[in-house]
């Protein structure tokens, strides 16, 4: 079902099928590019994998054919439960991954199924893989490049991520942009997160410095997260999106004070929130979100609940100074450090977020006192000067 609000036209559904959900949030703005984002489940957890699998592929091609008739993925996301043993059958199946960016990391869906999809589809934009891997969705005036699964299997965390970064960098260079003034958002999965997060986050400071991404300019929106591929010698996967074509009086940071503090208080180095606006609507990217303060404090020390609170506060703030709410939001991602509370956070979004698309996967947070994060985006109804998305 389309609603109307205002200027833009939205829907939310919630389609079921034979051992899978479909969950779609659509935007419509009445120009020629409409989105749609998808979170596909499986609902019968008793099922083998290889059941469960074709679960997932035969409710996305049916969602597929409830969406607008052209409808084309550009960006997708498998969480699988054990991605070495899983990977081969995934990867043999996903027949899509030539024409859209493929992202693959193992973080269990939590409730107790094998694997789980989000993707991210499209009208009215031209497809196709580069010769340096990244994707290329185009329409109009932009040029939007996907990394997805980038990896390394050098010695440690720190060299594999100041590898990927340093690659990403040639890569987006040599299509003519750059990792300063194009790439918006950001996603580092981090095998043994406890143990390997310093290492990511010293490579991408500095690497972050060449570039001159620093606290007096600014960082990327991002979300540095518990997950792992197939090949347990990668300590860090890299996913990314960049815009050819924006201009930096398209791009604003969000920072909400009053409850968060600068990430680089502490020593790291990414954006609260980005936003990016287009002729006709405002994209919204909120990174990795938890429990703290605007003194980079944990808030509600061991209190799941109180915690799920909290973050949904800082978030309010973030999409707030974005002109925003949660009525905007079209994806939203979960993660719990402790699946033993995936019960009483699932009845917490269903309660406040019925129709919205969002998925909870077992993914540690970067400290051991946050036991809950979220990441989403948002998109609204706008008219500037710039060209249309």
């Amino acid at each position: 079902m389309y609603l109307c609000r205002q200027n833009e036209v939205f829907m939310h559904k919630i389609l079921t099928f034979d051992n899978a959900e479909a969950r779609i949030f659509g935007f419509d703005g009445g120009t020629e590019v409409e989105e749609f984002h998808l979170v596909l489940s499986v609902t019968n957890p008793m099922l083998p994998y290889r059941e469960q699998l074709e679960a997932i592929f035969s409710a996305y091609n049916e969602a597929k054919n409830c969406l607008t008739s052209g409808a084309k993925p550009v960006f997708k996301r498998y969480f699988l439960s054990d991605a070495s043993n899983q990977i081969e059958l995934l990867t043999a199946r996903e027949t899509e991954s030539t024409d859209c960016a493929v992202s693959i990391i193992q973080q269990p869906p939590l409730n107790g199924t094998k694997l789980a999809l989000g993707a991210y589809l499209t009208t009215n934009m031209e497809r196709k893989q580069l010769e340096n891997g990244l994707f290329e969705a185009r329409h109009g005036a932009y040029r939007h490049l996907w990394l997805a699964n980038a990896c390394d299997t050098s010695e440690n965390s720190e060299t594999q991520t100041r590898i990927l970064l340093k690659n990403y960098v040639q890569h987006l260079e040599n299509e003519g942009v750059s990792l300063a003034d194009d790439c918006v958002r950001t996603w580092f999965f981090v095998n043994e997160v406890d143990l390997n997060y310093a290492g990511v986050v010293k490579a991408r400071n500095e690497v972050f410095a060449t570039q001159n991404l620093t606290d007096q300019t600014h960082f990327i929106a991002s979300t540095g997260i518990g997950g792992r591929q197939a090949d347990a010698q990668v300590l860090a996967q890299m996913d990314a999106y960049a815009i050819d074509g924006i201009q930096q009086a398209q791009i604003g940071f969000l920072y909400a004070p009053t409850h968060l503090n600068r990430t680089s208080d502490y020593g790291v180095a990414f954006e609260r929130g980005t936003f990016v606006d287009y002729g006709d609507r405002r994209h919204v990217f909120i990174s990795g979100t938890a429990s703290i303060d605007n003194k980079g404090e944990i808030v509600h020390h061991g209190d799941v609940v109180a915690q799920c609170r909290r973050m949904w506060e800082n978030v309010e703030a973030l999409l707030a100074e974005a002109n925003c709410n949660f009525d905007d939001a079209a994806q939203m991602i979960v993660y719990l450090r402790d699946p033993a509370d995936y019960s009483t956070i699932k009845k917490l979004f269903e309660e406040r977020f019925p129709e919205k698309p969002w998925v909870i996967v077992h993914g540690k947070v970067c400290r051991p006192g946050w036991l809950i994060e979220m990441e989403m985006i948002a998109i609204k109804a706008q008219k500037t000067e710039f060209p249309e998305l």
